[in-house]
């Protein structure tokens, strides 16, 4: 029997959304100082500082451990999995390459006429990709197959995994994506190794995925060295749901965001107070029987719950916090979902569970949270592509009313010297 002492969804008013939906701070400051003296001491002191702080952290057990592995290590863990476990891996793998090759496909090279010549863009992959997947209290090999084979997919030449104490799962998701090598440390530590190429790891381009507190300060210290993809806070989902939802369905989606981390926020805006109602019921029952219960009972509790008046006033509210994971289980769930504008991924009617989003239906699960969903998508192709722009004059006559433009505007900025250059492109008068 549920008794009212159960985790419920706070409920909220629409006036109170705006204070929740501001963008949360992404790096805690505690978590950046500490990833600080990691990364510091790493960079000063290389691979001796690499193995020392991986076994103060736990990721190995000795210096003398190796921390590399490359691609015979993965193949034999992938041989050492199951045949099912293989096929699984496998299917869900080709999904996400379908898909990713699909965004690829989305964005060509580009060539066009300008005055006196041509101009365009061209697509490059980055060379060297560094694929981060957590490794605490829920090793993510879906993660490995999200980043990795994702990067694949946008032609990066080489493509490095990082995780702490790999299961053979996660190696053998390594494999099956192509990874070429595998670091088998975590944190900052390993952000550190993969940004500056240190222990025999290749200096990446870029890093992504997502990680604890401590590899969400460690990218933030070294964007700009290299590329990042973004900032992850904890996971989120907000579900939009009217009179048509079903109950238990939305609890179940609410408890598999929240079991994520103590951290995560399950979201719940409402066409009505019964629904509400009925939800936080539905989340007793399935606390009680749940196995990462403790987990989500406290995630459920950082949540909270939005009476609306209307799908209208519910879209308003789902704009302004801009979530992660956006599930809409109302009627006419495709018309109010392209209504929507802020999210990082729509899950769209009953059968489109976020849950099968994270394991590889096809779109990426690497997202925005904490409301960067505002001004940044998630993990794709894109983010492995540069766009290398080109110009070429061939028709001197016919640019120049670019190069005197160039010469007029030069020398109301006050730059003689551009001016200047740009005169040496004049033709006689």
């Amino acid at each position: 029997m549920v008794v009212d002492s159960h985790p419920r969804l706070r409920l909220v008013r629409a006036s109170e959304v705006d204070d929740l939906a501001k963008l949360n701070e992404p790096v805690e400051a505690l978590a950046r100082t500490q990833a600080m003296e990691i990364i510091e001491d790493i960079k000063a002191n290389g691979k001796v500082a690499l193995l020392q702080q991986a076994v103060r952290l736990g990721d190995i057990k000795s210096t003398e451990e190796p921390i590399l592995l490359g691609k015979p290590e993965l193949e034999k863990a992938w041989m050492s999995l199951t045949p099912g476990q293989r096929e699984m891996l496998q299917r869900t793998r080709d999904r996400i390459e379908a898909f990713a090759t699909a965004q690829r496909g989305a964005i060509n090279d580009v060539s066009m006429t300008i005055p006196g010549g041509s101009a365009g863009h061209t697509i490059a992959p980055m060379g060297v990709a560094g694929c981060y997947a957590p490794g605490g209290r829920y090793p993510l090999p879906s993660s490995v197959l999200m980043t990795a084979v994702t990067a694949r997919a946008a032609g990066v030449g080489k493509v490095w995994v990082a995780s702490p104490r790999p299961s053979a799962v996660t190696l053998g998701a390594a494999f099956i994506a192509q990874a070429d090598a595998f670091l088998a440390v975590g944190g900052a530590q390993a952000v550190a190794a993969l940004a500056y190429g240190v222990g025999g790891v290749d200096a990446c381009d870029i890093i992504v995925g997502p990680g604890n507190k401590w590899v969400t300060a460690a990218k933030s210290l070294i964007s700009g060295v290299c590329a990042i993809d973004m900032l992850a806070g904890p996971s989120e989902v907000l579900v939009l749901a009217d009179a048509n939802a079903d109950v238990q369905t939305v609890a179940a989606d609410l408890l598999a965001q929240a079991e994520h981390d103590v951290e995560a926020r399950p979201i719940l805006v409402a066409t009505s107070r019964h629904v509400i109602d009925s939800v936080n019921e539905a989340l007793g029952e399935q606390l009680a029987v749940l196995p990462t219960g403790e987990t989500a009972r406290a995630a459920v509790l950082k949540g909270f719950a939005v009476e609306v008046s209307s799908i209208e006033e519910g879209i308003q509210i789902s704009d302004k916090i801009a979530p992660e994971h956006l599930e809409i289980q109302t009627a006419e769930a495709s018309d109010v979902a392209f209504r929507c504008r802020n999210y990082g991924a729509v899950f769209i009617g009953h059968g489109a569970a976020e849950v099968l989003g994270d394991y590889g239906a096809g779109p990426n699960h690497v997202l925005p949270t904490g409301g960067t969903a505002k001004y940044t998508g998630g993990l794709s192709v894109f983010t492995f592509l540069r766009i290398r722009t080109w110009m070429q004059m061939e028709d001197a006559l016919g640019g120049q009313v670019v190069v005197k433009d160039a010469v007029e505007l030069a020398r109301l900025e006050g730059l003689e010297g551009h001016a200047r250059a740009a005169e040496k492109r004049l033709l006689p008068a």
